[in-house]
Protein backbone atom coordinates (compact mmCIF):
# COMPACT_ATOMS: atom_id res chain seq x y z
CA UNK A 1 0.00 0.00 0.00
CA UNK A 2 1.40 3.37 -1.07
CA UNK A 3 1.67 6.02 1.66
CA UNK A 4 -0.30 9.27 0.85
CA UNK A 5 2.64 11.23 2.28
CA UNK A 6 4.63 10.26 -0.83
CA UNK A 7 2.31 12.34 -3.05
CA UNK A 8 4.38 14.92 -5.06
CA UNK A 9 2.56 17.81 -3.39
CA UNK A 10 4.30 16.96 -0.09
CA UNK A 11 7.79 18.01 -1.07
CA UNK A 12 10.74 16.77 0.93
CA UNK A 13 8.75 14.04 2.69
CA UNK A 14 9.27 10.38 1.76
CA UNK A 15 8.02 7.42 3.75
CA UNK A 16 9.68 4.09 3.07
CA UNK A 17 7.57 1.02 2.34
CA UNK A 18 9.23 -0.86 5.20
CA UNK A 19 10.03 -4.57 5.28
CA UNK A 20 7.79 -7.54 4.64
CA UNK A 21 6.30 -9.14 7.70
CA UNK A 22 8.28 -12.28 8.65
CA UNK A 23 6.42 -15.60 8.58
CA UNK A 24 4.63 -16.51 11.79
CA UNK A 25 6.16 -20.00 11.79
CA UNK A 26 9.90 -20.35 12.40
CA UNK A 27 11.44 -21.75 9.15
CA UNK A 28 13.81 -23.89 11.24
CA UNK A 29 10.77 -25.51 12.87
CA UNK A 30 9.48 -26.48 9.41
CA UNK A 31 12.88 -28.00 8.67
CA UNK A 32 12.70 -29.97 11.91
CA UNK A 33 9.27 -31.29 10.93
CA UNK A 34 10.75 -32.61 7.68
CA UNK A 35 13.42 -34.40 9.72
CA UNK A 36 10.77 -35.99 11.91
CA UNK A 37 9.00 -37.26 8.80
CA UNK A 38 12.14 -39.06 7.57
CA UNK A 39 11.59 -42.82 7.49
CA UNK A 40 13.75 -45.50 9.12
CA UNK A 41 14.94 -46.56 5.65
CA UNK A 42 15.95 -42.96 4.81
CA UNK A 43 17.84 -42.61 8.09
CA UNK A 44 19.60 -45.94 7.54
CA UNK A 45 20.53 -45.07 3.96
CA UNK A 46 21.86 -41.68 5.09
CA UNK A 47 23.96 -43.19 7.89
CA UNK A 48 25.40 -45.93 5.65
CA UNK A 49 26.31 -43.36 2.99
CA UNK A 50 28.29 -41.41 5.61
CA UNK A 51 25.98 -38.35 5.59
CA UNK A 52 27.11 -36.51 8.74
CA UNK A 53 23.90 -34.44 9.01
CA UNK A 54 21.67 -37.52 8.97
CA UNK A 55 24.08 -39.32 11.33
CA UNK A 56 23.77 -36.42 13.80
CA UNK A 57 19.96 -36.54 13.53
CA UNK A 58 19.99 -40.31 14.09
CA UNK A 59 22.13 -39.85 17.23
CA UNK A 60 19.63 -37.21 18.42
CA UNK A 61 16.87 -39.83 18.08
CA UNK A 62 18.95 -42.25 20.16
CA UNK A 63 19.37 -39.59 22.86
CA UNK A 64 15.70 -38.61 22.87
CA UNK A 65 13.48 -39.89 25.68
CA UNK A 66 10.29 -39.72 23.58
CA UNK A 67 8.89 -43.26 23.02
CA UNK A 68 8.28 -42.71 19.28
CA UNK A 69 11.88 -41.50 18.83
CA UNK A 70 13.23 -44.44 20.79
CA UNK A 71 11.24 -46.88 18.67
CA UNK A 72 12.58 -45.34 15.45
CA UNK A 73 16.14 -45.19 16.84
CA UNK A 74 16.11 -48.90 17.74
CA UNK A 75 14.86 -49.78 14.24
CA UNK A 76 17.71 -47.74 12.69
CA UNK A 77 20.30 -49.35 14.99
CA UNK A 78 19.04 -52.84 14.11
CA UNK A 79 19.43 -52.13 10.39
CA UNK A 80 22.88 -50.63 10.90
CA UNK A 81 24.15 -53.46 13.13
CA UNK A 82 25.38 -55.73 10.26
CA UNK A 83 27.61 -52.87 9.06
CA UNK A 84 29.07 -52.08 12.51
CA UNK A 85 31.98 -53.56 14.42
CA UNK A 86 34.74 -52.68 11.94
CA UNK A 87 36.58 -50.15 14.05
CA UNK A 88 39.12 -49.82 16.82
CA UNK A 89 37.48 -48.37 19.93
CA UNK A 90 39.73 -46.48 22.32
CA UNK A 91 38.58 -45.31 25.75
CA UNK A 92 40.37 -42.21 27.05
CA UNK A 93 40.34 -41.02 30.64
CA UNK A 94 42.48 -38.96 33.00
CA UNK A 95 42.35 -36.51 35.83
CA UNK A 96 40.99 -33.01 35.05
CA UNK A 97 43.74 -30.86 33.55
CA UNK A 98 45.69 -33.83 32.19
CA UNK A 99 45.12 -32.53 28.66
CA UNK A 100 42.57 -35.02 27.35
CA UNK A 101 41.10 -32.67 24.75
CA UNK A 102 44.51 -31.53 23.48
CA UNK A 103 45.63 -35.16 23.35
CA UNK A 104 42.52 -36.27 21.45
CA UNK A 105 43.14 -33.42 19.00
CA UNK A 106 46.74 -34.61 18.46
CA UNK A 107 45.89 -38.34 18.37
CA UNK A 108 43.00 -37.69 15.99
CA UNK A 109 45.00 -35.58 13.55
CA UNK A 110 47.62 -38.35 13.44
CA UNK A 111 44.89 -40.78 12.31
CA UNK A 112 43.35 -38.41 9.77
CA UNK A 113 46.74 -37.88 8.14
CA UNK A 114 46.79 -41.64 7.57
CA UNK A 115 43.39 -41.40 5.80
CA UNK A 116 41.32 -42.83 8.67
CA UNK A 117 37.93 -41.54 9.85
CA UNK A 118 37.44 -40.73 13.54
CA UNK A 119 34.39 -40.31 15.78
CA UNK A 120 34.86 -38.79 19.25
CA UNK A 121 32.09 -39.55 21.76
CA UNK A 122 31.97 -38.44 25.37
CA UNK A 123 30.44 -39.67 28.60
CA UNK A 124 29.72 -36.97 31.18
CA UNK A 125 29.08 -38.47 34.64
CA UNK A 126 28.25 -35.03 36.09
CA UNK A 127 25.34 -34.44 33.73
CA UNK A 128 22.73 -35.74 36.16
CA UNK A 129 23.73 -33.22 38.81
CA UNK A 130 24.64 -30.14 36.79
CA UNK A 131 22.40 -30.67 33.74
CA UNK A 132 25.39 -29.45 31.74
CA UNK A 133 27.23 -31.13 28.90
CA UNK A 134 30.84 -30.97 27.74
CA UNK A 135 30.24 -28.99 24.57
CA UNK A 136 33.31 -27.00 25.62
CA UNK A 137 35.46 -30.00 24.75
CA UNK A 138 34.48 -29.61 21.11
CA UNK A 139 35.86 -26.06 21.08
CA UNK A 140 39.14 -27.25 22.63
CA UNK A 141 39.65 -29.79 19.82
CA UNK A 142 40.53 -26.92 17.51
CA UNK A 143 41.96 -28.92 14.59
CA UNK A 144 39.69 -31.96 14.71
CA UNK A 145 36.50 -29.90 14.84
CA UNK A 146 37.35 -28.44 11.40
CA UNK A 147 37.99 -31.80 9.73
CA UNK A 148 35.42 -33.45 7.45
CA UNK A 149 36.53 -36.95 8.48
CA UNK A 150 36.09 -36.27 12.21
CA UNK A 151 32.76 -36.44 14.04
CA UNK A 152 32.67 -35.03 17.59
CA UNK A 153 29.61 -35.68 19.72
CA UNK A 154 29.33 -34.62 23.39
CA UNK A 155 27.17 -36.68 25.74
CA UNK A 156 23.52 -35.73 26.42
CA UNK A 157 23.06 -32.85 28.85
CA UNK A 158 20.90 -34.83 31.29
CA UNK A 159 20.24 -38.36 32.40
CA UNK A 160 21.70 -41.06 34.61
CA UNK A 161 25.20 -42.33 33.94
CA UNK A 162 23.75 -45.71 32.90
CA UNK A 163 21.41 -44.06 30.41
CA UNK A 164 24.10 -41.79 28.97
CA UNK A 165 26.50 -44.75 28.68
CA UNK A 166 23.91 -46.96 26.96
CA UNK A 167 23.16 -44.22 24.43
CA UNK A 168 26.89 -43.82 23.78
CA UNK A 169 27.11 -47.59 23.16
CA UNK A 170 24.28 -47.31 20.61
CA UNK A 171 25.91 -44.26 19.01
CA UNK A 172 29.04 -46.37 18.46
CA UNK A 173 26.98 -48.70 16.23
CA UNK A 174 25.75 -45.76 14.12
CA UNK A 175 29.24 -44.23 13.78
CA UNK A 176 30.77 -47.54 12.73
CA UNK A 177 28.01 -48.09 10.17
CA UNK A 178 28.73 -44.58 8.84
CA UNK A 179 32.30 -45.64 8.05
CA UNK A 180 34.28 -44.31 11.03
CA UNK A 181 37.07 -46.85 11.56
CA UNK A 182 38.42 -45.35 14.80
CA UNK A 183 36.34 -44.32 17.81
CA UNK A 184 37.40 -42.40 20.92
CA UNK A 185 35.13 -42.63 23.96
CA UNK A 186 36.18 -39.95 26.42
CA UNK A 187 35.30 -39.47 30.06
CA UNK A 188 35.24 -36.00 31.56
CA UNK A 189 37.29 -36.98 34.63
CA UNK A 190 38.33 -39.82 36.86
CA UNK A 191 35.17 -41.19 38.44
CA UNK A 192 32.51 -43.87 38.17
CA UNK A 193 32.20 -43.55 34.38
CA UNK A 194 35.43 -45.49 33.78
CA UNK A 195 33.71 -48.86 34.22
CA UNK A 196 31.05 -47.88 31.68
CA UNK A 197 33.67 -46.75 29.14
CA UNK A 198 35.82 -49.84 29.73
CA UNK A 199 32.79 -52.01 28.91
CA UNK A 200 32.47 -50.58 25.38
CA UNK A 201 36.06 -50.12 24.12
CA UNK A 202 38.92 -52.32 22.91
CA UNK A 203 41.80 -50.32 24.41
CA UNK A 204 41.59 -48.25 27.61
CA UNK A 205 44.07 -45.36 27.81
CA UNK A 206 44.81 -43.46 31.02
CA UNK A 207 46.32 -39.98 30.53
CA UNK A 208 48.40 -38.71 33.44
CA UNK A 209 50.20 -35.49 34.23
CA UNK A 210 53.77 -35.24 35.48
CA UNK A 211 55.00 -32.71 37.99
CA UNK A 212 51.71 -32.29 39.83
CA UNK A 213 52.86 -33.70 43.15
CA UNK A 214 52.69 -37.39 44.00
CA UNK A 215 51.85 -38.98 40.63
CA UNK A 216 50.00 -41.91 42.19
CA UNK A 217 47.77 -39.79 44.42
CA UNK A 218 44.11 -39.64 43.40
CA UNK A 219 44.35 -42.57 40.97
CA UNK A 220 42.12 -45.42 42.03
CA UNK A 221 43.57 -48.91 41.90
CA UNK A 222 40.55 -50.02 39.83
CA UNK A 223 41.34 -47.50 37.08
CA UNK A 224 45.00 -48.51 37.05
CA UNK A 225 43.95 -52.15 36.68
CA UNK A 226 41.59 -51.30 33.81
CA UNK A 227 44.25 -49.38 31.84
CA UNK A 228 45.82 -51.15 28.85
CA UNK A 229 48.26 -48.27 28.53
CA UNK A 230 49.25 -45.18 30.54
CA UNK A 231 50.65 -42.06 28.89
CA UNK A 232 52.30 -39.16 30.72
CA UNK A 233 51.37 -35.90 29.01
CA UNK A 234 53.28 -32.60 28.83
CA UNK A 235 56.68 -34.31 28.53
CA UNK A 236 58.32 -31.20 27.10
CA UNK A 237 60.64 -28.39 28.14
CA UNK A 238 61.55 -28.39 31.83
CA UNK A 239 58.99 -31.14 32.47
CA UNK A 240 60.82 -33.94 30.61
CA UNK A 241 62.69 -35.24 33.68
CA UNK A 242 59.53 -35.16 35.81
CA UNK A 243 57.69 -37.08 33.08
CA UNK A 244 60.42 -39.75 33.03
CA UNK A 245 60.20 -40.05 36.80
CA UNK A 246 56.41 -40.36 36.65
CA UNK A 247 56.79 -43.05 33.97
CA UNK A 248 59.08 -44.99 36.33
CA UNK A 249 56.58 -44.66 39.22
CA UNK A 250 53.67 -45.93 37.14
CA UNK A 251 55.69 -48.78 35.63
CA UNK A 252 56.65 -49.95 39.12
CA UNK A 253 53.04 -49.66 40.33
CA UNK A 254 51.72 -51.72 37.38
CA UNK A 255 54.10 -54.56 38.20
CA UNK A 256 52.31 -54.96 41.55
CA UNK A 257 49.01 -55.78 39.81
CA UNK A 258 48.13 -59.24 38.48
CA UNK A 259 48.42 -59.76 34.72
CA UNK A 260 45.18 -58.67 32.96
CA UNK A 261 42.83 -61.25 31.45
CA UNK A 262 44.06 -60.23 28.00
CA UNK A 263 47.58 -61.41 28.84
CA UNK A 264 48.92 -58.00 27.77
CA UNK A 265 51.40 -56.18 30.02
CA UNK A 266 50.32 -52.49 30.10
CA UNK A 267 52.96 -50.04 28.90
CA UNK A 268 53.76 -46.54 30.17
CA UNK A 269 54.88 -43.87 27.68
CA UNK A 270 55.60 -40.14 27.75
CA UNK A 271 54.47 -37.64 25.11
CA UNK A 272 53.46 -34.04 24.54
CA UNK A 273 50.02 -33.41 23.08
CA UNK A 274 50.70 -29.69 22.67
CA UNK A 275 53.98 -30.13 20.77
CA UNK A 276 52.99 -33.40 19.03
CA UNK A 277 55.93 -35.30 20.51
CA UNK A 278 55.70 -39.08 20.99
CA UNK A 279 52.26 -39.40 19.31
CA UNK A 280 53.48 -42.06 16.86
CA UNK A 281 54.84 -44.15 19.75
CA UNK A 282 51.46 -44.02 21.52
CA UNK A 283 49.71 -45.31 18.38
CA UNK A 284 52.36 -47.99 17.90
CA UNK A 285 51.52 -49.21 21.41
CA UNK A 286 47.75 -49.26 20.69
CA UNK A 287 48.20 -51.14 17.40
CA UNK A 288 50.60 -53.59 19.04
CA UNK A 289 47.96 -54.30 21.69
CA UNK A 290 45.20 -54.79 19.08
CA UNK A 291 47.38 -57.21 17.07
CA UNK A 292 48.24 -59.10 20.27
CA UNK A 293 44.61 -59.58 21.45
CA UNK A 294 43.33 -60.38 17.95
CA UNK A 295 45.91 -63.11 17.59
CA UNK A 296 45.00 -64.63 20.97
CA UNK A 297 41.25 -64.42 20.27
CA UNK A 298 40.69 -62.12 23.28
CA UNK A 299 39.58 -59.21 21.03
CA UNK A 300 36.46 -61.03 19.73
CA UNK A 301 35.77 -62.67 23.09
CA UNK A 302 35.80 -59.29 24.86
CA UNK A 303 33.46 -57.75 22.25
CA UNK A 304 30.95 -60.58 22.80
CA UNK A 305 31.16 -60.17 26.57
CA UNK A 306 30.55 -56.43 26.17
CA UNK A 307 27.46 -57.03 23.99
CA UNK A 308 26.08 -59.40 26.63
CA UNK A 309 26.88 -56.90 29.41
CA UNK A 310 24.93 -54.13 27.66
CA UNK A 311 21.95 -56.42 27.10
CA UNK A 312 21.65 -57.01 30.85
CA UNK A 313 22.39 -53.37 31.66
CA UNK A 314 19.54 -52.30 29.37
CA UNK A 315 17.17 -54.83 30.98
CA UNK A 316 18.10 -53.49 34.44
CA UNK A 317 17.60 -49.88 33.36
CA UNK A 318 14.21 -50.58 31.74
CA UNK A 319 12.99 -52.47 34.81
CA UNK A 320 14.15 -49.67 37.12
CA UNK A 321 12.46 -47.03 34.98
CA UNK A 322 9.24 -49.04 34.80
CA UNK A 323 9.19 -49.41 38.59
CA UNK A 324 9.85 -45.77 39.50
CA UNK A 325 7.57 -44.33 36.82
CA UNK A 326 4.59 -46.36 37.96
CA UNK A 327 2.17 -43.79 39.52
CA UNK A 328 0.80 -46.29 42.06
CA UNK A 329 4.33 -47.16 43.22
CA UNK A 330 5.30 -43.48 43.48
CA UNK A 331 2.52 -42.89 46.00
CA UNK A 332 3.32 -46.06 47.94
CA UNK A 333 7.04 -45.27 48.18
CA UNK A 334 6.33 -41.96 49.91
CA UNK A 335 4.30 -43.79 52.59
CA UNK A 336 6.88 -46.59 52.99
CA UNK A 337 9.72 -44.08 53.24
CA UNK A 338 7.89 -42.34 56.06
CA UNK A 339 7.41 -45.71 57.84
CA UNK A 340 11.13 -46.49 57.54
CA UNK A 341 12.15 -43.05 58.84
CA UNK A 342 9.90 -43.47 61.91
CA UNK A 343 11.06 -47.03 62.58
CA UNK A 344 7.65 -48.53 61.90
CA UNK A 345 9.13 -50.83 59.24
CA UNK A 346 12.60 -52.01 58.35
CA UNK A 347 14.14 -50.99 55.02
CA UNK A 348 13.99 -54.60 53.77
CA UNK A 349 10.33 -55.15 54.67
CA UNK A 350 9.40 -51.84 53.03
CA UNK A 351 11.31 -52.75 49.86
CA UNK A 352 9.66 -56.17 49.68
CA UNK A 353 6.22 -54.61 50.13
CA UNK A 354 6.88 -52.13 47.29
CA UNK A 355 8.10 -54.88 44.96
CA UNK A 356 5.21 -57.21 45.85
CA UNK A 357 2.73 -54.44 45.05
CA UNK A 358 4.53 -53.73 41.76
CA UNK A 359 4.51 -57.39 40.67
CA UNK A 360 0.83 -57.77 41.64
CA UNK A 361 -0.03 -54.55 39.81
CA UNK A 362 1.85 -55.57 36.65
CA UNK A 363 0.74 -59.20 36.82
Amino acid sequence: MEHPENDPKYKGLIVNKGVARPPSVNPYLLKRRKEDERSVAEYTEGVLSGNRVILSQAVTLVESSRPEHQEKAQAIIERCLPYAGNSIRVGITGVPGAGKSTSIDAFGMHLLKKKHKLAVLAIDPSSERSKGSILGDKTRMEKLSLEQDAFIRPSPSAGSLGGVARKTRETIVLCEAAGFDYLFVETVGVGQSETAVHSMVDFFLLIQLAGAGDELQGIKRGIMEMADGIVINKADGDNIEKAKMARSHFSNALHLFPLPESGWTPEVLTYSGYYNLGITEVWDMIHKYVDFVKESGYFDRKRKEQAKYWMYETINEQLRNSFYRDPEIAGLLEKLENDVLHNRKSSFVAAKEALDRYYAHKG
